[in-house]
């Protein structure tokens, strides 16, 4: 019994990449057991200097083994259990290599290459185990074609992707059947509050909705509503405020579709604290957050000011280090800010030029902007806090960002999942994706998923075709 229990037991052997991705990795194979080379140690040696993300995880990972190794009396070469470090996470147990391996590697294989070695480490261990599985984890997507050519089970690393299928992502929108109604509309209770009007309604797509998603169907006129309560199979409906119309414009902007008016109601709405906003090019996510960031500061006085953030990932060539303090080495970076800026700064004409520069000088005073890199330890209060270019984030990245904020700050994440350019993340891994996972359903927090274009027929036409 014992014995075919332990045959069940995989063997992952792991990657250097995939403890400095998420040092956590030691405790996410439930009842398996790990085997560490000793050239994953070395990398991790060599990689553990500066202060950059994969540094810090380097050091956290070995400040792990550490741990690991400290609190267990066992002789290594049997196997760590991990049950108490993990407090209950893991069952398995951590090998260590603990004797020179000189796994057999083709001729055209170099051996001093690092994960040439690992690879060769795989082969010993595939031929000292053959009733085992022994399995490669690595989020290198040459080592793994590598490993599969010669033969060795290979796999990434899947526990950090939040959705395995981007398509399962939560929308925040939901088109309402012809039926709706009939069968939810039993005992429906009506009335007005705040200027809308609310519904309360029990049926069987009640007990799906979510708090803060909207709700939508065509007709004359078209049903525009969010969920604003929910009990068990009750749910509050709330219909919404027309931003289309001119006579509710945000500084200066209507809505020009359905989603628009959808993020408009939740960037608008001061008992939404987190808001995500989703869409490829051109639908409109920095604009609407812009101009509602204005109003709300400028006009309604709600926040003090305007903090805007990205992560410096260049698409291209690095064109290195750029001059000037803080902000002005962010300027580049900030093109789509001074875009937005340019629509959003056009009053009217009795103002003329004069008015122009001065209402532009107003906005300048009003919106800094920061880099990522010195946002540890900060607490942001009463502010209106944009993260541009979300995707590019990592889960624990964001985790730092939204933390930040104090009471009376509204943050709001832009990003388009289907553009990162962070090596190693994914779209089921992006920041981006985690936060929109996680936060759905809270009372406080909104998502919208943008779909319609309405930069221009060109740009519309290219995200389409290209």
């Amino acid at each position: 019994m014992n014995a075919r229990k332990q045959a069940a037991r995989k063997l992952f052997v792991l990657d250097t990449n995939v403890l400095m991705h998420d040092p956590t990795s030691l405790f996410r194979f439930e009842e398996h057991d790990l085997f560490v080379p000793m050239m994953t140690l070395e990398e991790l040696d060599n990689n553990k200097k500066g202060m950059s993300e994969v540094a810090r995880n380097a050091r956290q990972a070995s400040r792990m083994l550490d741990a690991i190794l400290a609190c267990c009396e066992a002789r290594i070469d049997q196997g760590i259990p991990l049950d108490g470090p993990s407090s209950g996470l893991a069952s398995g147990r951590l090998f260590l290599q603990t004797e020179p391996i000189n796994g057999v590697l083709p001729a055209s294989l170099p051996t001093a290459k690092a994960d040439n070695q690992i690879i060769g480490v795989m082969l010993h261990l595939v031929d000292r185990q053959p009733k085992r599985p022994v399995i490669l984890v690595s989020k290198d997507i040459n080592m793994r074609i590598k490993a599969r050519a010669l033969g060795i089970d290979a796999q990434d690393y899947f526990n950090d992707k939040v959705l395995e299928d981007t398509d399962l992502l939560y929308s925040g929108t939901r088109e309402l059947e012809a039926g709706f109604w009939e069968a939810n509309g039993k005992d429906m209770e009506s009335w007005k509050q705040d200027g809308r009007t609310r519904y309360r309604i029990r049926g069987p797509v009640a007990a799906e909705l979510l708090v803060n998603e909207f709700l939508w169907q065509d007709g004359e006129p078209p049903f525009q509503a969010a969920v604003r309560e929910k009990d068990g199979r009750a749910v509050v409906l709330e219909t919404l405020k027309d931003y289309a119309h001119q006579k509710n414009a945000v500084w200066g902007i209507m809505a020009r579709n359905r989603e628009q008016n959808f993020a408009l109601n939740l960037l608008m709405d001061p008992q939404i604290d987190f808001i995500t906003l989703l869409g490829q090019a051109g639908t409109g996510k920095t604009l609407l957050t812009l101009a509602a960031g204005l109003a709300q500061t400028l006009e309604e006085k709600r926040y003090s000011e305007i903090i805007i953030t990205r992560v410096t990932v260049p698409v291209g060539e690095d064109i290195g280090f750029l001059p000037g303090t803080e902000e002005e080495k962010m300027t580049p970076w900030m093109g789509a800010l001074e875009d937005n800026l340019d629509v959003l700064n056009q009053p009217g004409a009795e103002g003329g030029e004069w008015g122009r520069a001065a209402t532009r000088d107003l906005i300048r005073s009003r919106i800094k902007v920061k880099s990522l890199n010195f946002m540890r330890g900060r607490t942001f209060i009463n502010k209106y806090l944009i993260i541009d270019e979300a995707q590019n984030l990592t889960p624990k990245q964001m985790k730092t960002l939204v933390t930040r904020a104090g009471p009376g700050t509204k943050v709001v994440c832009l990003g388009n999942i289907a553009q990162i350019d962070t090596p190693y993340l994914t779209e089921g891994s992006s920041g981006l994706t985690y936060v929109v996972d996680r936060f759905k359903g809270w009372p406080h927090s909104g998502h919208v998923t943008l779909l319609r274009g309405e930069r221009s027929r060109l740009a519309d036409h290219a995200a389409e075709v290209l």
